[in-house]
């Protein structure tokens, strides 16, 4: 767990947004360390600062293409202890497994109208902490999709479903809560996923992210 006031970067070439989302995080106790709005910026700020998290918009300048993006894997592979967190104005989830690599925790991606939502300070400090948050859009689109069979086809379809709510982030509790279940219950298909997915014996947390990758691969 981060010890004191999260430290983040904020990329985003949009000043107002920029500005609005500083002043979300610091009233909740976070702390601000830049404001960039470019990916050049961006990464002299996190090789200066080195901070818990980078907030980064997927498109900024030049090309508004994705620049974002591309810094945001230069961070994850060169320093992979800041938490990176991937916002974009539309659904892009083709980019979602270039970001994630083959560690799915310490990253992750949201639609920016959830800003404003009540479960996005628990995402930034979840992905700080290691964890992992996907937009629930994205983890609807991939339950909508092809899935292979070896690797999710043993699953039955209430385990995709707490698979798929594990991928936003949602805690035991909170996916008991969601489906009107038992912690208890929630406990079993959570235990029956790592089981049919033959995810070694390490601890929970551990055992989760790596649940969260094969979700991710099998799209």
């Amino acid at each position: 767990m981060t010890s004191g006031p999260l430290r983040i970067v904020l990329a985003d070439d949009a000043r107002l947004f920029r500005v609005a989302l500083a002043e979300l995080l610091e009233s909740k106790g976070c702390r601000t360390v830049a404001q960039v709005g470019d990916a050049d910026g961006l990464l002299v700020a996190v090789a200066t600062m080195r901070p818990d998290l980078a907030v980064i918009d997927i498109r900024m300048p030049p090309t508004h293409r994705l620049e974002g993006l591309r810094a945001a894997l230069q961070i994850r592979r060169t320093q992979p202890d800041v938490g990176v967190l991937l916002l974009s104005s539309h659904l892009e989830p083709t980019h979602l497994l270039e970001l994630v690599g083959d560690v799915a925790g310490g990253v992750g991606y949201l639609l920016k109208d959830r800003v404003s939502g009540p479960d996005f300070l628990d995402a930034v400090h979840r992905i700080a902490d290691g964890g992992c948050a996907f937009d629930p859009e994205v983890v609807a689109l991939m339950l909508n999709g092809r899935r292979r069979r070896d690797l999710l086809g043993g699953l039955t379809p209430r385990e995709l479903e707490v698979l798929g709510l594990m991928a936003q982030g949602l805690t035991n509790p909170a996916i008991a809560e969601r489906f009107h279940l038992t912690a208890k219950t929630v406990e079993t298909h959570v235990r029956n996923i790592f089981q049919r997915l033959e995810l070694p014996v390490e601890s929970e947390h551990d055992r989760r992210v790596l649940a969260v990758l094969a979700y991710l691969r099998s799209y």
